[in-house]
């Protein structure tokens, strides 16, 4: 497949934050973003509405999306979920279901999808987190969700070689609604600059449009201001 066309890509959490700067991006390439979300996208875009941490809802979904578009190429899995505080203090439905969205709706996601993606060489690009390669207080659920995802791609990436593409995402942070439900200790100071989403959907872009054999095995895109690395 000529990788200058896109074709089909699904993006989890493309309602929102970097999720619908992929898909806007996806869309200004060429090709064609679906977009699985507990909500409607704002942009106007094909979507399945789908709760990412339910695995066989997932699974419909991508079924269904492959059912309707023959050139599924790609899968950009930038849902995600957080639960701020000591861990004695986050209750444990809450704290699991950032588990359940960030790791195990990951890799939902990917495996529901390998198949269609194994026909035509594509591409999977995981989203995890600088919080994926550190640790920060507050943040257990969070960070072991995010390592598990690095972890997971970079299996993935060793299971897949030669068949599918796969790109570890780890962005720093980002200006999008994110933080908005945070009580303040745990919100950026107002002043921080932090990225755009779009700049880092470009990066999504780049890695999806290699060609077959040539891999962007990790991508690190961090604020140059914010500390959340190295």
């Amino acid at each position: 497949m000529d990788n200058s066309h896109l074709g089909t890509v699904i993006v989890t959490g493309a309602a929102s934050g970097l999720g619908a700067a992929v898909a806007e991006a996806v869309l200004e390439a060429g090709g064609t973003p679906v977009c699985l979300d507990l909500r409607e996208p704002l942009l106007p875009i094909e979507h399945k509405i789908v709760d990412i941490s339910d695995t066989p809802a997932v699974e419909h979904a991508v079924a269904q999306v492959a059912a309707e578009h023959a050139d599924l190429f790609g899968v950009v899995t930038a849902a995600g979920t957080d639960a701020c505080g000591m861990l004695a203090d986050v209750p444990a439905n809450s704290w699991e279901r950032v588990i359940k969205v960030n790791l195990f709706g990951t890799a939902a996601v990917v495996r529901a999808a390998l198949p269609h993606l194994s026909d035509r060489n594509g591409k999977v690009v995981t989203v995890a987190s600088t919080l994926g390669l550190r640790a920060l207080s507050d943040a257990t659920a969070y960070c072991a969700s995010k390592f598990g995802v690095v972890g997971f791609t970079r299996a993935l990436a060793a299971e897949l070689a030669g068949r599918v593409g796969v790109t570890l995402l780890i962005p720093g942070g980002m200006h999008t609604a994110f933080f908005d439900e945070r009580i303040e200790k745990y919100k950026p100071p107002a002043d921080l600059k932090l990225n755009r989403p779009q700049d880092v959907a470009a990066a999504v872009i780049f890695a999806l449009r290699q060609p077959p054999g040539c891999e962007v095995r990790e991508m690190v895109i961090a604020p140059s201001l914010e500390s959340c690395w190295p």
